[in-house]
């Protein structure tokens, strides 16, 4: 078929998916206007471009050009300038501040940003800290259009190919042309079949090193990433990657070894696996923190403290407590010990053994709480009546990766350290946070080891308990005040292997059955609208507010009617609907309005923050996966809303960085850990076996702290129970602390 050739003007952008670039555009000029679809970089209206394809009917839609390439150049014309200016595509402009632009500079306007930009302060309301943001993005916008045209066909999108420009600079195409693999090792977020679908394109040699190679590099970053592994067996990856490249066994243990000799990959020999290939980040990661753990633990505390059993007794008196005998351990354990792990299910006094902790030292010693969330901070320092910081906070975070200001140039400076929600923890954070501390200084790690692990690699609570070789102390005895919960005697009882007591009258814990999940999802609308703010004795007028910060509902899974998607339009239309008179920005598949509940969704190292002290307003950078906030405003003109989370930090985000940031009405059980809510209401309906597990259950029901409700179906809940699957991480931190001690 003979391709043809349109040129014409962007009109308007009627759909694009940001996952694979497709879009349909409306374009021409009056009332002369085309349809074109096809997978191209985002263009913004006013731009002259020449498109490439064929034309064709759509049975509903009618007359479309397809494009296959498209070749662009600069608007010409005040008006056509001024309508791409003001698309949203360039940082710190919107239509506003485009027609200002345009009117002092006019038809010499792109000309004067490419060669004099100093010259947008001349414009009253932008000073050189907004030029200087605008002039960034520009550059960038228009360094990129060439990559953007070269990768067009390839379905990376406009967010990836900006990485990779940046990354690469002026040279990425030809870089790219040279060994597209590449890419996988260098870019996050660009995956081996992405990366093979371009090189196979440009005729590259499915047996050349580069794509083995790359792919042994992909597979190991996706066990990582997706599984929390830190190695895998050798076998297992060769198998994985023959799958994935159609080659043959020994082609492929042929580069493994390569890999081993050049120092890409590291082999290690463990007890139950012969052979294990480790990302070199990981090994040397999870080797570093058994070294510390072990300098910590033989270093002993610099400060000692006597008569600890008399304060115990006095501190009792005081309180009108009685500990037992594994909490008195745990204690005595933490004041004297390097090191000390406190593990424990809800109700088993983690939080009255920390209180007691912090007074028997505060006299005399510097004390610093922390956890890996802002969420789990803030209920750390409600619980304990003392400060507590995000790990990253205390570090002193950077700005990049595991790049933090603390560290053994410059250790924390502290006779103790507490970390709360340590299952959270991964090995790249606990490697950080080791490196900053001094050996003399308390280490108390306190977590619950039955919980789901960590999001990122390594399994650091579990394998420092399985061990034997840092002291620890296990609690199992439910702390007398929580006995009346049945929350608390259902988490025991689940983590037990025993079925929940569902139906008992004047508790916190309730079940509402629901056969379909249509049904279960409407009831937890209808329990949030209106039957447990009632309940709950919200006022109310403000029943929709006060559900939306007390209660939240999660989800084992993303999909289907009772997942994390659906639920959240629903919720969001109950409890939060669209009004004339409320701001919304739509993106993509997301309607943001005022007032909606938000979660970031992915780290972002270089998003910027303020936060209102009692020394003034305090600047910084960084907002993490998990990080839940509310849009307190925004500004759909110039493509702006602003979020404040929950340790009350304001984050402006432009158009671009939206794509991390989803509704939080509902979470996934995953996305929840390190948090607690009032009330936690979980569909109970069933879902892949892999995510219907007991410890997933078990996860879900102590993130609540006053009420639970569960809708679904008994069955489910069954055998949610009796599903003791707990997805096997392949990490060595045990190994290595054992080895530690030889």
């Amino acid at each position: 078929m003979q391709l043809e050739t349109l040129t014409t003007v962007v009109q308007e952008t009627t759909f694009r998916n940001e996952e694979n670039g497709y879009t349909v555009l409306r374009v021409g000029t009056g009332r002369s206007q085309q349809t074109v679809v096809g997978l191209m970089p985002e263009l913004s209206p006013g731009e002259n471009v020449t498109f490439e394809g064929t034309w064709g009917e759509h049975p509903v839609y009618g007359k479309q050009f397809n494009a296959r390439t498209c070749t662009i150049t600069p608007p010409e014309g005040k008006a056509a300038i001024e309508k791409y200016l003001g698309s949203g595509l360039i940082r710190g402009i919107g239509p506003a501040t485009a027609k200002l632009i345009v009117k002092h500079f006019g038809d010499r306007t792109l000309e004067i940003m490419d060669e004099h930009p100093e010259r947008l302060t001349e414009i009253q309301g932008i000073g050189s800290k907004k030029a200087a943001m605008i002039i960034e993005s520009y550059v960038q916008q228009m360094g990129m259009r060439r990559i953007l045209v070269f990768l067009q066909n390839f379905g990376l999108s406009p967010n990836l190919a900006m990485k990779i420009a940046k990354y690469y600079g002026e040279n990425a195409v030809e870089l790219i042309r040279q060994n597209p693999y590449r890419m996988v090792m260098d870019i996050e977020g660009v995956g081996f079949l992405t990366a093979d679908r371009i090189a196979l394109s440009m005729g590259i040699d499915p047996q050349s090193e580069f794509r083995l190679r790359a792919a042994l590099f992909y597979l190991m970053s996706e066990a990582a990433g997706n599984g929390g592994h830190t190695y895998l067996p050798r076998e297992m990856l060769v198998q994985r990657a023959c799958q994935m490249l159609r080659a043959e066994a020994e082609v492929v243990n042929r580069q493994i070894s390569e890999a081993l000799l050049q120092k890409m990959l590291v082999g290690v020999t463990l007890p139950d696996c012969e052979d294990a290939v480790c990302l070199p980040l990981y090994y040397h990661a999870e080797s570093e923190i058994a070294i510390r753990l072990h300098q910590l633990m033989t270093s002993r505390p610099y400060k000692a403290v006597r008569g600890v059993d008399k304060r115990i007794a006095d501190y009792e008196k005081a309180l009108g407590v009685s500990f037992s005998a594994q909490q008195k351990k745990a204690i005595s354990s933490a004041v004297s010990e390097g090191v000390l792990v406190i593990t424990g299910g809800p109700g088993t006094g983690k939080t009255t053994i920390i209180r007691c902790i912090l007074e028997l030292l505060k006299e005399d010693n510097d004390i610093l709480l922390c956890a890996p969330t802002g969420r789990a901070a803030k209920r750390m320092s409600e619980a304990c009546g003392e400060e507590a910081r995000t790990i990253h906070r205390l570090l002193e975070y950077g700005g990049d990766e595991d790049a933090f200001a603390r560290s053994e140039e410059y250790p924390l400076e502290a006779d103790c350290i507490i970390v709360d929600e340590m299952s959270m923890v991964d090995v790249r954070l606990m490697r950080s946070l080791l490196r900053a501390i001094l050996p003399g200084t308390r280490l108390i790690l306190v977590g619950d080891s039955d919980q789901l692990p960590s999001v990122g690699a390594g399994n650091v609570l579990s394998d420092i308990l399985d061990s034997d070789v840092v002291p620890s102390v296990r609690l199992t005895d439910i702390f007398r005040q929580d006995e009346s919960s049945m929350i608390v005697l259902n988490a025991h009882r689940i983590n037990n292997g025993e079925l929940p007591v569902l139906r008992k009258r004047d508790t916190d814990f309730f079940f509402e059955r629901k056969v379909m999940q249509t049904d279960a999802a409407n009831t937890i609308c209808e329990l949030l609208c209106s039957r447990l703010p009632k309940y709950l004795g919200f006022p109310k007028g403000s029943w929709q507010s006060e559900a939306t910060r007390s209660i939240q509902v999660l989800t084992p899974t993303k999909k289907g009617d009772c997942g994390a998607f659906v639920l959240n339009r629903l919720l969001q239309n109950t409890l939060n609907p669209e009004s004339p008179s409320k701001d919304a920005i739509v993106h993509g598949d997301t309607e943001f309005r005022v007032g909606d509940k938000v979660i970031q969704t992915k780290n972002d190292y270089q998003l910027e923050y303020t936060r209102k002290t009692p020394f003034g307003t305090e600047e910084g950078s960084g907002v993490f996966n998990g990080d839940v906030g509310y849009i307190v405003r925004m500004d759909p003109a110039e493509h702006l809303l602003t979020v404040c989370f929950d340790d009350e930090r304001f984050v402006t985000y432009q158009k671009q960085q939206l794509d991390s940031l989803e509704l939080a009405y509902c979470l996934t059980v995953h996305k929840s850990q390190g948090s607690e809510f009032p009330v936690v209401v979980l569909p109970v309906v069933g879902g892949p076996p892999m995510l219907m597990a007991r410890n997933l259950l078990y996860t879900a029901l102590t993130r609540a702290r006053r009420l639970v409700v569960l809708v679904g179906r008994e069955e489910v809940i069954a055998q949610m129970v009796g599903n003791n699957h707990v997805a096997k991480r392949y990490t060595m931190l045990r190994e290595r602390l054992i080895q530690s001690l030889i």
